[in-house]
């Protein structure tokens, strides 16, 4: 079966790199898969998984916190501000990201930063349905 290139980078580090055969990631209008020979677009990602399956059949579950995905003919690049390997990611931090937003929210007050908390809820969302993701698998 045909391969593609992928490299996933976050402003930190390159979380992952090498020959796939298919991404899944969620668009800014939805769900987006990239298979070998997809026509070449760029888009913009919003808080939520990647899955990436690779050659051998193993599927590469990565949380971004949004960004920019681009393909190319033999490549798929994906640029985000955070991106973390599912299994890397902290329940109970993002439980209580949440909590916190959600508080914020809701005792509203002139100066807290309702779009950074709202930002804030997306992300610990995104975040928590991507650890789903990766258990409902095993």
């Amino acid at each position: 079966m045909a391969t593609l290139q992928c490299n996933v980078v976050s402003a930190k580090e390159t979380i992952y790199s090498g020959d796939i055969n298919m991404l899944v990631a969620a668009g800014i209008e939805g769900e987006i898969g990239i298979l070998p020979g997809h026509i070449p677009f760029i888009t913009l990602l919003k808080p939520g998984t990647l899955q990436i399956t690779e050659p051998n059949g193993e599927i590469e579950t990565v949380y971004v916190s949004g960004g920019i995905l681009e393909v190319q003919p033999n490549i798929v690049t994906v640029l985000a501000d955070t991106a973390i390997r599912a299994k890397d990611l902290d329940e109970a931090k993002i439980k209580e990201a949440r909590r916190q937003a959600q508080e914020l929210l809701q005792n509203q007050k002139a100066n807290v930063d309702t779009t950074a908390a709202l930002m804030a809820l997306a992300e610990s969302r995104a975040q928590l349905q991507t650890l789903q993701k990766i258990r409902n698998r095993a």
